[in-house]
């Protein structure tokens, strides 16, 4: 078999560069239409729902009323994340939202725990898609001109016929709808501007804003607190739930040995390379994109000496970052 040329691999790099910059625009721009219904969703319906699940999750879901929901981990009793999930509350049963990496944790811990509580639990990973819709024509594009600023608030819309959830993020408004119904509805969304974009180039916006991911950038070695998730996902005014006491500790009496940071590389760097402050390992890069506006960056959990503003060794191939406080979008 005929090996490509060196010019035709420059000419299948420079396209792919050529095509992430485009949808890159769109992301930053206009509006990105990404396909995410392969993440993690169930269902919890009965009375004693939001109570349980208090016991589990790290932020306060009893004060959750229709249309509001939150950001959460679930922990071991140790502290360390097992996953994290977005909670929705839509009235007729809470929507659990999570990557496809946690389901099985989450799966798992609700069912063993759940004895004792009027909570069914509902598969709806299959039946339940989920498009996003990203950059600042968004909410115009998804007709959710009635959808609070509030990220996770959410409110019921009919799209071309169909019942649909729309649900505001970060960066813009996801849409629930049952599988049977996502070409419709995304067609109507292509039909009213929105682009289909790579999963590649949304994580470029991600990265940018500073947000880590369970399975890449976090694992059951994490405490929420070293990855910067207290504000977002913790409680500290709410009942006892598993890990409580680490977290809690650790917020009021101590300081994380690592934080997460960004990275801006002198170059592009796979995913996995050492970092080095000095001669000493300081941690490993998690996230690695590049830009259109700012070049290589990354993310990780690096140890507390390398503060915002070092110079940090990438790799054994002389490639180096400066740590910088995320996001970079304000850069």
């Amino acid at each position: 078999m005929t090996k490509p040329s060196v010019a035709i691999l420059d000419l299948v790099a420079a396209t792919d560069t050529s095509r992430l910059s485009a949808e890159y625009r769109e992301l930053t721009e206009g509006c990105g239409l990404l396909d995410r219904s392969e993440r993690g969703k169930l269902a919890l319906t009965g009375s004693g729902a939001k109570e349980f699940l208090a016991g589990q999750v790290t932020n306060d879901t009893e004060t959750l009323m229709p249309g509001s929901g939150c950001y959460a981990a679930f922990l071991t009793p140790k502290g360390k994340m097992l996953g994290d999930l977005r909670i929705l509350d839509l009235g007729e049963e809470l929507l659990l939202d999570t990557e496809r990496v946690a389901l099985q944790a989450l799966f798992d811990m609700i069912r063993r725990f759940k004895i004792g509580y009027d909570v069914d639990l509902h598969k709806r990973t299959v039946e339940c898609s989920l498009l996003s819709l990203i950059g600042p024509q968004a909410t115009r594009i998804a007709g959710a001109e009635a959808l609070a600023d509030t990220e996770h608030s959410s409110v019921s819309v009919e799209i071309e016929g169909v019942r649909t959830v729309l649900v505001r993020t970060d960066v813009g408004v996801d849409i629930l709808c049952d599988a049977s119904d996502q070409e419709v509805v995304s067609e109507a969304l292509l039909s009213a501007g929105a682009q289909r974009v790579s999963e590649a180039a949304a994580e470029i916006v991600r990265v940018e804003h500073g947000r880590p991911r369970y399975g890449i950038d976090l694992d059951d070695t994490v405490i929420p607190q070293e990855a910067g998730l207290n504000e977002r996902a913790v409680s500290f005014t709410k009942g006892c739930y598993v890990g409580q006491e680490t977290v809690a500790r650790l917020y009021y009496k101590g300081k994380p040995n690592r934080r997460l940071r960004g990275l801006l590389l002198s170059e592009p760097t796979a995913p996995g390379a050492e970092l080095s402050l000095g001669e000493r390992v300081a941690g490993r890069l998690t996230s690695s994109v590049v830009s259109p506006r700012l070049g290589p960056i990354g993310l990780a959990l690096v140890r507390r000496e390398a503060e915002p503003g070092a110079t940090i060794s990438v790799g054994a191939h002389g490639v180096s970052a400066e740590v910088i406080e995320p996001p970079f979008q304000a850069r």
